[in-house]
């Protein structure tokens, strides 16, 4: 068995692709009307398409998992964060753990969680 995709929902579709492209630089694969395949293996779903198959609502900001992305320049990328998204929400700014790993946490605009760090 191979994991091939992970699945946020996403409110805006095209607000949500250009997020993910202007911050991590993840292209599309492909559009299924509703359903965008960004490189990296990330699929944004409409979240009227995802609340029909659940018959529930989804939570906002429910902080029941995250996307991880490491980058070498931290200080580059949370600059350029600042830059095209100053709205943004933080869980937590830039900070380092006690093992050295700089780290910043945030919300997209859907309020899917995010962390950025250097590699450990």
């Amino acid at each position: 068995m191979k994991l091939k995709n992970f699945l946020i929902v996403v409110e805006d579709i095209d607000r949500s692709r250009k997020f993910y492209k202007d911050l991590f630089g993840l292209e599309l694969v492909l559009d299924l009307d509703g359903n965008m395949i960004l490189t990296e293996g990330l699929v944004l779903q409409d979240k009227k398409i995802w609340e029909s198959f659940l018959h529930d609502k989804v939570s906002r900001e429910s902080n029941s998992c995250e996307l991880y992305f490491e980058e070498n320049d931290i200080e580059g990328f949370v600059e350029k964060l600042e830059e095209y998204y100053p709205d943004v929400k933080y869980v937590n700014r830039l900070m380092q753990h006690s093992w050295g790993q700089r780290v910043v946490r945030f919300y997209d605009p859907d309020g899917n969680l995010i962390e950025v760090g250097t590699p450990a």
